[in-house]
């Protein structure tokens, strides 16, 4: 008997976590991705910084799910779905389904402001990493040959655009990086000369942590040297400079490097999905979803992660966060699962264990339930949750050792300048 087929769209956190959650159950599993591994998303930000190299976060899907007989992976684009003939369109090809899960994941959001990509870097692939370590770095070697005051000024100036937990922690590692990594390394400059913005358009960073936290984290980022900016919004970005809002005031910042970490925006592919369904999408792409993440009216198709608005916990759409998207995963694999046994399943509930960010070197900010923690302890649970749930040991081991000899000699060894021209 012919065994039901899935297809799972995307290796992210919640692909992944829904193909590894169907190991042994009798369904034949294709995960399909255009890239051929699994990326540590809520480490990519050292690699932007020089902490880790880009193999320490990454782990090929087929290291993976090598074990897991009943799955096979697919390196293929997936660029549209036939949903009357359950076939998913792929670049060079077709794949037919009985079941769909589409965890395409998301995008840079410029609100509207597209034309600033290119000038203000956002940070969700191992080439916007590589592309951000080469653009600071090469701020800092361009200003030790500039004799201009005013230039050097403007290479030495980094505005963070967004203060959630990327924002923070880039900042944060620019702090360092400037006070510590680069100490000593030049002659015409001195690195902790950097001015280092972090631009927020609400009252405070880490919107979504208690207050204490976030006043907490903005002390550790005023320790590192950077400044923080509340109430703060972006109405432009040029090649060299950044215009500010705050209030009725307007001010131009000369700068040639801005980092972008305001807002994601879901994958094209829910577009796609959208109009083949009738579904529904909000402002910032993702697909309305039913309690039990499937689509209205096609109960064999399910969009987790990123792509997908749920709002039937609280109200309020499930954070865009690695967490959400692992736990959907896992929850699309056992209704599967129950469905074939003739069973019903309840809707999805979200447990959501806390928060936490880091802030420099030994500094973080954690929420667990009712329990607040700061500074080095808080740094110790953020530092063993993340090596928890990088997938695969060898990368743990190796992240962990380059952790202990930075803790010990604030040395980021990984601050190559490799790429084009930025």
């Amino acid at each position: 008997m012919k065994r039901p087929h899935v297809v799972i769209v995307g290796g992210g956190f919640g692909g992944l976590h829904a193909a590894l959650s169907l190991k042994n159950a009798p369904v034949q599993v294709t995960l399909i991705d255009r890239r051929n591994f699994h990326l540590f998303q809520p480490l990519l930000y050292q690699v932007a910084t020089g902490g880790l190299s880009q193999g320490n976060i990454a782990t090929p899907l087929r290291a993976v799910l090598k074990r897991q007989k009943n799955t096979r992976v697919l390196l293929a684009e997936v660029v549209d779905f036939d949903v009357a003939n359950r076939r998913v369109i792929l670049r060079d090809g077709q794949i037919e389904y009985d079941t769909l899960v589409v965890a395409g994941g998301s995008s840079h959001h410029y609100f509207g402001n597209d034309g600033w990509e290119k000038f203000a870097l956002g940070l969700k692939t191992l080439e916007d990493a590589t592309k951000i370590r080469r653009r600071i770095l090469m701020a800092f070697e361009t200003a030790e040959r500039e004799t201009d005051p005013d230039k050097i000024r403007a290479w030495l100036t980094f505005v963070v655009v967004g203060g959630g937990p990327t924002g923070v922690e880039l900042a944060g590692a620019l702090g360092e990086i400037a006070n510590d990594t680069l100490k000593g390394g030049f002659r015409s400059i001195n690195p902790a000369d950097a001015k280092i913005l972090l631009l927020e358009g609400v009252d405070r960073v880490l919107p979504p942590y208690p207050p204490e936290l976030s006043a907490r984290a903005e002390a550790s980022l005023g320790h590192l040297g950077v400044t923080v900016r509340t109430s703060t919004i972006v109405t432009d970005v040029q090649p060299e400079s950044v215009t500010l809002r705050h209030g009725d005031q307007s001010e131009t910042i000369g700068t040639r490097t801005v980092l972008w970490a305001a807002g994601v925006q879901a994958s094209p592919l829910a577009r796609a999905l959208a109009k083949g369904t009738g579904a529904e999408l909000d402002r910032a792409g993702r697909i309305m979803v039913g309690p039990d993440l499937s689509l209205p009216g096609y109960p064999e198709m399910f969009v987790v992660g990123d792509m997908a608005h749920f709002i039937h916990q609280t109200g309020s759409p499930l954070p865009a966060v690695a967490p959400v998207a692992m736990q959907e995963g896992r929850y699309v694999a056992k209704l599967v699962r129950l469905r074939l046994q003739g069973k019903r399943v309840p809707s999805f509930r979200y447990k959501d264990f806390g928060n936490m960010a880091t802030i420099g070197r030994v500094s973080a900010v954690v929420e667990l339930g009712r329990f607040r923690f700061w500074g080095f302890f808080a740094w110790l649970i953020w530092l063993f949750v993340h090596l928890l749930y990088i997938a695969g040991y060898e990368n743990r081991i190796l992240i962990l050792i380059q952790w202990t000899w930075y803790y010990f000699t604030r040395n980021r060894a990984a601050r190559l300048i490799v790429g084009g021209s930025t």
